[in-house]
């Protein structure tokens, strides 16, 4: 051992000393954070696509209406206050904040709102989430292509004065437009651009946000958000970058952890199971449900309700969830996930209220089997069944197929892991049997999930149609009192079980890796993570 001087002891103290402090300097001035999405980033238009990856960078860049506070309440984001309803509930007059800026300087206005909405309910645009503007005035009809979408109830009165008119309550209103659908757009910049070009690239997108978006062509898988000068808050923003990278491995993305490579990353399945008394884990409470969307359509297979139901029964949820995931993900015997919200008609978790069991019954199964298989005229039926190129997504697609074809008689499985615009084109095609997918609900209540399961939706690839299931999804929406709105909401759940309209599989427990000194995200059980107000200590 090297022998150190008794000189050289309080000069050791005070390098470590210095040492220390510069440390805690750097960790002070820190403004980078590395961030990952599952999968590629294909636009940010947020009138015609509805991804995750859109979705959760789009709630970093853009600001609506109103926004989630760090207690999932809703608060004033462009506009200057929470408003109430006039007109017995049907009018909104919302003032808009006359400080708020696109990130190339041009002003928020109440036109911005307009030109956004209604690109959002134009056919022409070919819109995907159509069905959360019903009950604002028009917004069907529009969506249906019968009448102009000037007609839609929403107008600019002066240039931050905004009126929306609904041809009804809607009980949900100020959490509904959190979402990012609802966010405006900078009409003269998309116009400028092009509405073909809108949002596929950093050079064809303006952000009204904390942030606004570089270095993305559009195809690649690393882009960057830097702060928006022009953002009305932005002294309040610590941080100068988010690096987002897409990395669809679960160990991939833990090595990236564990070298300093990323801030904060979800891990499941094996990975994650090591990780549970990490002391970098986080366990966040989402509203986020996996199903099986099931292609209903014409002489499809599954279009046979005992066919369906049979798929349903024979799967081991309790063995998917503990031994496939093995990442705190529990059985679905729902579609609308645990604690999206309480019924405050009976004082009881919605989803808890009306779970079906999860429980495997392969007796059952193999007899509605062969009855679907008789009622169809078939022999034997090969099903294809598509998800995402994830980790995640390929074990559970793997446990399908094993599990489909070991129990039930004169089944072949084929499976297909897409990246998510194969994926989203073969669904938009109809070429599919089963597609593995998820929601994660944009807003706490029940009817984001249940609303979009209707006959027609965009968000229904599947093809469900249930007219009885219809009335009370529209019953709901209509709804004048908190009674009527949660009993067809529940009656609307249990006929999506009775026939077998989907089939849950999980629900999902995120878990994350999150560096120990980050602090000041909002991750909120419903919608996505925000960033916008992150700092490191």
């Amino acid at each position: 051992m090297r022998k150190i001087s008794k000189l050289s002891i309080p000069l050791a103290l005070s390098l470590l000393v210095l040492a220390a402090c510069g440390n805690k300097d750097q960790a002070s001035q820190k403004t980078t954070l590395n961030l990952i999405q599952s999968s590629e980033l294909t636009t940010l238009d947020n009138t015609n696509q509805a991804t995750m990856p859109e979705f959760s960078t789009l709630t970093n860049l853009d600001e609506g209406l109103y926004k989630l506070n760090s207690n999932n309440k809703v608060v004033p984001a462009i506009a200057t206050k929470i408003v109430k309803p006039t007109n017995n509930g049907k009018t909104y007059t919302i003032k808009l904040r006359k400080d708020a800026r696109w990130s190339n300087g041009d002003k928020v206005t109440a036109q911005d709102f307009v030109y956004s909405w209604r690109r959002s309910v134009d056919p022409k645009n070919k819109p995907v989430y159509t069905y959360v503007f019903s009950g604002i005035k028009n917004a069907d009809a529009i969506a249906a292509g019968k009448m102009s979408v000037e007609k839609l109830g929403i107008q600019a009165k002066g240039k931050y004065t905004l009126m929306i008119e609904l041809e009804h309550p809607i009980q949900s209103f100020n959490k509904l437009v959190t979402m990012p659908t609802f966010l405006p757009q900078d009409h003269k910049f998309v116009q400028k651009v092009g509405t073909q070009k809108y949002g596929t690239s950093a050079k064809t997108t303006v952000s009204n946000g904390a942030f606004k978006i570089t270095n993305w062509t559009g195809t690649n898988t690393k882009y960057k958000l830097v702060k928006n000068k022009y953002y009305y808050a932005k002294d309040k923003v610590k941080l100068q970058t988010i690096n987002y990278q897409t990395v669809k491995d679960d160990t991939t993305a833990y090595n990236l952890f564990k070298t300093g490579k990323l801030d904060d990353t979800v891990v499941s399945g094996v990975v994650a199971q090591g990780l549970q008394n990490d002391k970098n884990m986080k366990k966040i409470p989402r509203a986020w449900t996996y199903y099986l969307q099931v292609n209903q359509s014409g002489d499809a297979p599954l279009s046979n309700a005992k066919l369906r139901k049979a798929i349903s029964l024979v799967l081991d949820r309790k063995e998917l969830t503990q031994k496939v995931l093995a990442d705190g993900s529990t059985a679905a015997g729902a579609f609308v996930s645990p604690k999206t919200a309480t019924d405050p008609t009976t004082g009881k978790d919605f989803s808890s209220e009306v779970s079906a069991s999860t429980k495997a019954n392969v007796a059952q199964a193999k007899k509605l089997w062969q009855e679907g298989l008789k009622e169809s005229g078939k022999s034997s039926i090969t099903l294809n069944v598509i998800a995402e190129d994830t980790s995640q997504q390929k074990k559970v697609t793997e446990y399908l197929q094993s599990t489909i074809e070991s129990k039930l008689s004169n089944v072949t499985v084929n499976v297909s892991n897409l990246p998510s615009k194969s994926l989203s084109n073969r669904k938009a095609d109809g070429d599919f049997d089963l597609s593995l997918w998820y929601w994660l609900a944009d807003y706490a209540d029940p009817i984001n999930y249940l609303g979009i399961l209707t006959s027609g939706n965009s968000m229904n690839p599947g093809k469900y149609a249930d007219s009885t299931y219809d009335t009370y999804i529209k019953n709901a929406q209509n709804a004048g009192n908190q009674k009527t709105y949660w009993q067809n909401l529940r009656d609307a759940e249990k006929q999506l079980q009775n026939s077998t309209g989907i089939i849950p599989l999980y629900y999902v427990k995120e878990d994350h890796m999150v560096k120990s000194n980050l602090a000041g995200v909002n991750y909120h059980t419903a919608g996505f993570a925000d960033y916008t107000r992150a700092y490191w200590k």
